[in-house]
């Protein structure tokens, strides 16, 4: 069994630390590097980690400046395939932040490399952004498992926050030895994260002084300490489920996202630091007190939750310590075979299977395995079936 002493860590598009605080409150892990453009963001990052962030846009970054490390951290910007924004992939000029995270990938060859984004990746443009992230890491010898997961079903959170997790290694006996958590039944109430009964700053109340047009659909429509509501424009929508809606970037700054409570003082938002609970950030964790509360709410909204990451990180540990450390490195100048296991849209897996210098080598693995070997079409409509799948295909 191989012990892990504080594998070194690097983190990209950090925003205010999620992900890496799941990561660091594990002995096993260490931050040594953060990449942030946001000059809010890296403020509240480094409030609560001994780390200087670095600030520069991440085209900026010489590989060369990025120090030698075991794990990298990215949670690139996410907007480019949201469902609620333009769905415009690679075409956006954010998507081509994931090639920047490549490109540093592939200069310090970390073991391990955790990526986090929105939930439909795995079908924006019929599978064709997925693919080329996939391929991007396949190519250079990653081998990867992916799932999307609830915070509400994964990490005892009250928020319907479904995202796509992404961990690829470099060593196929980890890559065999690692897990996705397994679900959880949820034993927190709203109340553990949110202050019903304590009064706060006047500005979160709504009144029908400062909101004419529409209080008197709220205070019909939200009757219960029970849930969360939002104002979607013309009406108040109620979360059924008992749980927080997905926070988002904008909640809090007039839009529709808007979480909204029936407190003991009246119907209010959420406040900043409230949103950061529903993302499971420890009550240590200190947020700015001379910053703008919108910054906060995007930070909050940009964010992970911090408990769904750390089980994965432990799960992550937990692979690495039971496996032999083996990697390989395909050369990504030649055709590569690579195979893909699809539980769904939601969940899958897939690598390299080898170089493929001949087609007599791909006709020989392909008669082994029984399974086809896919074109784009075919592979486009797998993932619009959104089907249990496994198939190869050329890269």
């Amino acid at each position: 069994m191989n012990e892990i002493k504080h594998k070194r860590v690097a983190s990209l598009f950090a925003g205010v630390g999620g992900i890496d605080l799941g990561f660091d409150e594990l002995t096993d892990y260490k931050v040594v590097y953060a990449n942030e453009f946001d000059k809010n963001a890296r403020k509240t990052y480094e409030l609560n980690f001994d780390l200087e962030v670095d600030g520069r846009d991440i085209r900026e970054v010489h590989e060369n400046e990025v120090p030698d490390i075991d794990v990298l951290l990215a949670g690139f910007p996410c907007q480019a395939f949201s469902v609620a924004g333009y769905r415009k992939g690679f075409e956006d000029e954010r998507g081509d932040l994931f090639f920047e995270t490549l490109r540093i990938i592939i200069a310090k060859k970390p073991e391990i490399v955790f990526l986090e984004n929105v939930k439909n990746m795995v079908t924006h443009d019929e599978g064709n952004t997925f693919k080329v992230i996939r391929q991007g890491l396949e190519q250079n010898g990653y081998y990867l498992k992916w799932a999307v997961l609830n915070a509400k079903d994964y990490a005892n959170i009250p928020q319907n926050r479904e995202r796509i997790y992404i961990v690829a290694f470099r060593s196929k006996e980890a890559f065999d030895q690692f897990y996705f958590p397994e679900p959880i039944h949820r034993t927190s109430q709203l109340n553990d994260f949110i202050s019903f009964n304590k009064k706060v700053h006047q500005k979160y109340y709504y009144t029908a002084e400062k909101n004419p047009s529409f209080y008197d659909e709220l205070e019909k429509e939200i009757i219960s300490q029970e849930t969360v509501y939002q104002w979607r424009r013309k009406y108040v929508r109620k979360n059924m489920s008992g749980v927080v809606p997905t926070l988002t970037a904008n909640m809090g700054t007039g839009g529709h996202n808007v979480p909204l409570i029936l407190a003991d003082h009246g119907i209010r938002k959420l406040t900043p630091r409230e949103t950061f609970n529903i993302q499971g950030f420890p009550e240590s964790f200190e947020l700015p007190t001379d910053m703008a509360d919108g910054p906060l709410y995007k930070q909050a909204g940009n964010s992970v939750v911090v408990p769904l990451i750390q089980r994965i990180a432990n799960n992550i540990t937990k692979a690495l310590n039971t496996s032999v450390k083996k990697n390989r490195n395909p050369n990504p100048n030649k055709p590569i075979l690579t195979f893909t296991r699809m539980f769904g849209s939601n969940i899958g897996e897939s690598y390299a299977v080898s170089n493929c210098e001949t087609k007599e080598k791909v006709e020989v693995l392909l008669k082994e395995s029984m399974r086809p070997l896919l074109n784009e079409e075919q592979y486009k409509r797998i993932i619009k079936e959104r089907e249990w799948n496994e198939f190869y295909m050329l890269n």
